[in-house]
């Protein structure tokens, strides 16, 4: 077979033909995104245990272990509490202060987690990357899955909360399992977009702490952001009432809270998180997966 190579070589043919002759590929070609798809799928074993096995190590060193999970947002609820519902009275005109703060808190937790996380998935990962053969996109999804498993301990504790401070049992609860549905498709495609800017600006993990502070304060997670159209022009005020966070942070309130202050109707916001779901859980996967060939290289 080597002489028949050699000599439809000498014959003129070039490479390409000569790969599609015998059946040849580029090593480490980016496959098409069906092949892939399947390739992650193949993997969601490995995703599963590499989660598990950071949620583990992270509280490993922690005398409390993963009680941390459930006292670091009651600490950050706390501490904000004290000094937007008390110190600064943002709590006036707000029923349930209490409830309403920590689900916005809760929430957007999930998603800062993710996509701090997914900046540095690829670049902390080099080692494991240049070592072993899998689809890159296996990264971002256990970073996603590993802060969800955190979230379901924190809601545990946020249902406590939110029945300590009066509200009643009601079928919209069960409205909270789509929305964090929605949220968890949302934050894999933006740890996926997240991972592959985090692999080519590597000072990108310096920025974001600072970007998801800006987001904070204008998803409404410690004040209604009504208190935005005083100030704003008309076309800031509306992009604000789209943030995608801002819409989760409300399906969970409308859910969970009977008095909950909505910035848009419930079919809308229900509108607005399955658009922010397919937009940035496609495009995230998508923008990607065009870069697979890259990761690790260099």
């Amino acid at each position: 077979m080597a002489d028949t190579a050699v000599a439809d070589a000498d014959s003129g043919l070039n490479r390409a033909q000569l790969a599609a002759r015998y059946g040849l590929s580029v090593a480490g070609a980016r496959p098409t995104l069906a092949a892939y798809t399947r390739q992650l799928w193949s993997y969601r074993h490995f995703i599963s245990a590499y989660a598990d096995a950071k949620l583990v190590s992270s509280f490993s060193q922690a005398r409390l272990g993963r009680l941390w999970q459930v006292l670091t947002p009651l600490t950050n609820a706390a501490v904000y509490y004290l000094i937007f519902g008390i110190i600064l009275n943002t709590k006036a005109g707000i029923p349930n202060f209490i409830a309403y703060l920590c689900v916005g808190l809760f929430v957007f937790n999930f998603t800062q987690s993710v996509v701090l996380g997914g900046t540095q998935a690829i670049t902390g990962n080099i080692g494991l990357i240049r070592a072993l053969h899998f689809p890159r996109a296996s990264l971002p999804f256990a970073i996603t899955l590993t802060q969800f498993h955190q979230l379901l301990s924190a809601m545990v504790v946020l249902v406590v909360i939110v029945l300590v401070t009066g509200e009643p049992i009601t079928l919209e609860w069960l409205l909270v399992v789509p929305a964090m549905l929605l949220q968890s498709v949302f934050n894999v495609g933006m740890a996926l977009g997240m991972a592959r800017l985090g692999s080519k600006m590597t000072d990108l993990k310096q920025v974001m702490p600072f970007v998801m502070r800006t987001w904070m304060y204008g998803s409404g997670v410690l004040y209604s952001v009504e208190a935005f159209s005083k100030n704003l022009p008309d076309w800031l005020v509306t992009l604000v009432h789209v943030n995608p966070l801002l819409i989760y942070i409300e399906l969970v309130r409308h859910a969970l809270l009977e008095n909950a202050p909505l910035t848009s109707s419930a079919p809308r916001l229900w509108l607005l998180g399955l658009a922010w779901a397919l937009l940035a859980g496609l495009g995230g996967y998508v923008y990607f997966w065009r870069g697979e060939q890259e990761y690790g290289r260099g």
